[in-house]
């Protein structure tokens, strides 16, 4: 801002109407120039009216800067008239305006009009002194005005050369202070105060007043930074010594950095209970520290390792809480029915509790099942029930035994194996470690990790483990280990044979059922920003999710679809629909679209296709079996990515139906002449056990008999040529596969009679009919749609 140098126009300022802008927070004095963007509608056209004229406006302040649109009530009485000098469009709606004030004015009147303000005011007359009428007080104070804005400048105020030689030559009381004031850093209200004294000596001391205390901030902010300069020189001057100081003690060895350090290693060595051995080797590596250069690449690797060592909990542990009764309650609240795999943990905490402090023989549990039936939540379960720290390690892909005991210290980054990182993450010696996805793990030319977990999971051994890149005996017999994974086969017998195997099998409908609406949906209503009360679902519109859109043992999948359901509703809630949202079964194929699993059931009996049970790791499947026959040279040609056992299988039931060829009613010459083809869909999905034999066997027998297969009835067993039924594994999930096709009809061995009764619920029993057979006979008067022999004759004992 600069005053003009040449004076104020000459333009006759009387009382009349001038168009307003109110100012947010600047004041304007006489004969001040200042730039102002001006961004309001109405000030740009109050700006807009004065060009048109006399280039004259009124300036004033608004009480509240905050305040858009200001009445009367907003806005001071006294302002200043100013002259437009020049206006300049910034931006869109946004306008530059150099003024300068020309003379003090006060409010008469306010209106509106033609979309900008419009003010009557009155000129306020100036009352200035002569040089006769200055008295030595008044002199003194222009002095001192003079001095101390002098003084301001020396002190870094940023004040233009040209304003500052004016002042210098003013005399007039009236015009210093505006000039003076128009240059101060005050306040708005501050400033507002000095633009409405009119006595120009009044006003002359309350600027010279705030001049000084602006000299007094400026003094006071030099001296900081005076300070801080010294501060900052001092700072350097230290750090070179101590630089030189720490030369000189390296030399000597006598270095306080180092010294700290290593006290603090040996305090933290004193305050731990560790075996002599351990101690000794602990002790061995901090003087080999203190004996080497600082910053030597040995001495980097030896601190991690100490750090490592040192903040391992060897002493640390965690006190049990052995009641059976709040563990059997935390168990029930967190799973739904499981009652054998509950019961088995709670024998496997009162075991823990009666030979607690006594040698024992902990076995390590290990869970089987699909996903999504709760085998990692059953490990949180327990420690939860035990008072324990719970930490994962998830094995799945692991391929380098390296990740189990650690690297050895001489490699570049080597650092421990997962179970002392476990430990140290836990903080105690006694957690609770779940190996996750342990039928997971893979060989590589990087070594066996199973290999490694034998030294982990033995009891015998564990006591002390090494961990490669620790080197020292950790004892692991507190913690309590329990491992997950959805198969059994791909687990090494050695390692399986240190664990005690629980099975966890899949839910039916009615089990999901139940754990949809007691513990998925009031979960998962409060997470997508819904009221409980605000959605039911029917029963009908979850078992069509369960049927229509999931496939599987557990219930992530079924998790996810309700996700998708509650999306929708919140999509309706946010687009003003009013709840509560009841879902009906209808509802479930607009909000999810078409149904992705439809039942795998042919729709009229066929000759040579049978339906089969297996068992997979995310639980049973039905499986078709086709046959066919050809013109040939009596080949047996399988498709559909078998494996061995199962291709095996499809021979010996060929075996068996060509040794008893005649009772069948087949003529024993058709063989040598046919080409028999076996397939089963899906050839993209590996395919392998024994438990189809009884299935292909009956497609065989229909194939070749041409009666149709009933479509339903589903089977499962391994077959012998003699045509025995032989047990198989995995049967609930079979069981529940067929009744999730709608097969409510099972042919089973007889062997596995009790297994079958004893795990299957009752409400599952009630609607299934099932078949215990011994032999293929049997097999093939349930299954054929009427019997294949010739005549009717006695069956042999098989």
């Amino acid at each position: 801002m600069t005053p003009d140098i040449a004076g104020i126009p000459e333009v006759p300022i009387t009382e009349r109407e001038y168009p307003m802008m109110p100012l947010r927070d600047i004041v304007v004095f006489p004969t001040m120039v200042i730039p102002l963007f001006v961004g309001r509608p109405f000030s740009i056209k109050a700006v807009e009216a004065a060009s048109m004229n006399d280039k004259l406006i009124f300036l004033v302040l608004q009480k509240d800067k905050n305040i858009e649109e200001p009445k009367v009530e907003d806005l001071y009485t006294m302002g200043v008239i100013a002259h437009i000098l020049r206006v300049v469009p910034v931006e869109e709606n946004r306008i530059k305006v150099l003024v300068q004030g020309i003379k003090r004015a006060r409010i008469k009147e306010i209106s509106f009009n033609d979309g900008y303000y419009k003010a009557l005011v009155e000129p306020v007359p100036e009352e200035d002194l002569t040089e006769e009428e200055l008295t030595i007080e008044d002199k003194a104070l222009m002095k001192s005005v003079k001095e101390l804005l002098d003084k301001a400048i020396s002190l870094g105020k940023q004040v233009i050369p040209d304003i500052a030689m004016i002042i210098r030559e003013l005399e007039s009381p009236a015009r210093l202070s505006d000039l003076i004031a128009s240059i101060l850093e005050m306040k708005s209200k501050e400033a507002q105060e000095v633009l409405e004294t009119v006595d120009p000596r009044e006003r002359l001391r309350k600027v010279h007043q705030y001049l000084l205390n602006e000299v007094g901030i400026l003094e006071v902010k030099q001296q900081i930074s005076a300070q801080a300069r010294e501060q900052i020189e001092k700072e350097q001057r230290e750090y070179f010594l101590r630089q030189q100081l720490r030369a000189i003690q390296e030399e000597l060895g006598e270095g306080d950095e180092r010294r700290a350090e290593i006290e603090e290693y040996r305090k933290k060595l004193s305050e731990l209970q560790l075996e002599e051995s351990t101690r000794k080797e602990i002790e061995k590596q901090i003087n080999r520290l203190e004996k080497l250069h600082p910053d030597s690449a040995e001495a980097g690797v030896l601190r991690t390792w100490l750090d490592w060592v040192l903040e391992l909990p060897w002493n640390t542990k965690t006190e049990d809480n052995y009641d059976l009764q709040r563990a059997r309650e935390i168990l029930d609240r967190d799973h739904y029915d499981l009652d054998k795999v509950k019961d088995r943990i709670i024998e496997y905490l009162a075991v823990r509790k009666l030979t607690e402090g006594k040698e024992s023989m902990a076995q390590i549990l290990v869970f089987i099942g699909p996903p999504g039936v709760g085998k990692t939540s059953l490990g949180r379960s327990i420690a939860e029930a035990l008072g324990r720290k719970f930490v994962r390690i998830a094995l799945g892909g692991i391929r380098d035994e390296a990740e189990i005991r650690g690297h050895r210290r001489t490699y570049v980054g080597a650092m421990p194996g997962r179970i002392i990182q476990a430990i140290k993450q836990a903080g105690t010696k006694n957690p609770l470690i779940m190996l996750d996805e342990i039928d997971k793990l893979a060989i590589s030319f990087q070594g066996d990790p199973a290999a490694a977990l034998l030294e982990v999971l033995d009891p015998e051994q564990n006591k002390s483990f090494t961990d490669l890149y620790i080197g020292l005996p950790f004892d692991l017999s507190e913690v309590i280990f329990i491992c997950t994974g959805n198969r059994v086969d791909t687990i090494p017998t050695p390692l399986l044979d240190r664990m005690e195997l629980i099975s966890l099998s899949g839910y039916s409908e009615e089990e999901k059922l139940f754990i949809a609406q007691k513990h998925l949906i009031p979960k998962l209503i409060p997470m997508h920003g819904l009221e409980k009360d605000e959605v039911i679902f029917e029963d009908e519109a979850v078992l069509e999710i369960i049927r229509g859109y999931t496939r599987e043992a557990g219930v992530r999948n079924l998790q996810r679809q309700i996700s998708a359901v509650l999306r929708k509703i919140a999509v309706k809630k946010l687009k003003g629909e009013k709840g509560p949202f009841r879902i009906k079964k209808e509802d479930i194929r607009k909000l999810l679209g078409v149904p992705k699993q439809k039942p795998e059931r042919e729709k009229e009996p066929l000759v040579g296709i049978a339906t089969g049970l297996a068992w997979t790791e995310t639980g049973g499947e039905i499986m078709y079996i086709e046959a066919t026959k050809m013109k040939g040279k009596g080949g047996l040609l399988l498709t559909g990515s078998l494996g061995d056992i199962m291709k095996e299988s499809a021979q010996a039931a060929l075996s068996y139906i060509r040794a008893n060829a005649e009772d069948f009613g087949i003529d024993p010459d058709v063989f040598p002449q046919t080409d028999i083809h076996i397939h089963v869909p899906e050839g993209a999905v590996p395919k392998d056990g024994p438990s189809a034999g009884v299935a292909i066997a009956t497609a065989l027998a229909s194939l070749l008999t041409d009666i149709p297969v009933r479509i339903d009835v589903a089977m499962t067993g391994e077959v012998t040529l003699r045509g025995r039924v032989l047990p198989v594994g995995g049967l609930k999930e079979k069981i529940l596969a067929a009744k999730r096709a709608g097969i409510y009809e099972v042919i089973l061995p007889e062997k596995n009679k009790e297994e079958v009764l004893e795990d299957l619920p009752e409400y599952v029993r009630e609607k299934m009919k099932l078949h215990f057979v011994s032999n293929l006979r049997e097999v093939f008067d349930i299954a054929l749609t009427k019997p294949p022999y010739k005549k009717k004759r006695r069956r042999k004992k098989s």
